[in-house]
């Protein structure tokens, strides 16, 4: 059972970015998948969730309109698009089977000009 994010980066004060995960090892589509971040200092928090066929997502108050959590079953893969990015979403952010957790590696997020 393995989840590996990538797509993280430095981007300005406004950009985007779009955050991968690709899972293995488990029936990926019985599981809600979420995204967490988690800044220096602070506790890791919930970003995004998307349920396992994808019809229901829930977001965080502070990135709700910005960010958009989808998934791709037939690939294994669940993504989030970062738009209108601020200094505070600077994280790292972590991918995370729900049910019986499972998290990736992380990504670094810096946004910064």
């Amino acid at each position: 059972v393995q989840l590996v994010e990538s797509g993280g980066g430095l981007v300005q004060p406004g950009g985007s970015l779009r955050l991968s995960c690709a899972a293995s090892g488990f029936t990926f589509s019985s599981y809600a998948m979420s995204w967490y971040r988690q800044a220096p200092g602070e506790e890791r928090k919930l970003v995004a969730s998307i349920s396992g066929a994808g019809h229901s997502t829930n977001y965080a108050n502070s990135v709700k309109g910005r960010f958009t959590i989808s998934r791709d079953n037939a690939k294994k893969m669940v993504y989030l698009q970062m738009n209108s990015l601020k200094a505070e979403d600077t994280a790292v952010y972590y991918c995370e089977r729900e049910g019986v957790p499972v998290w990736g590696q992380g990504t670094q997020v810096t946004v910064s000009s």
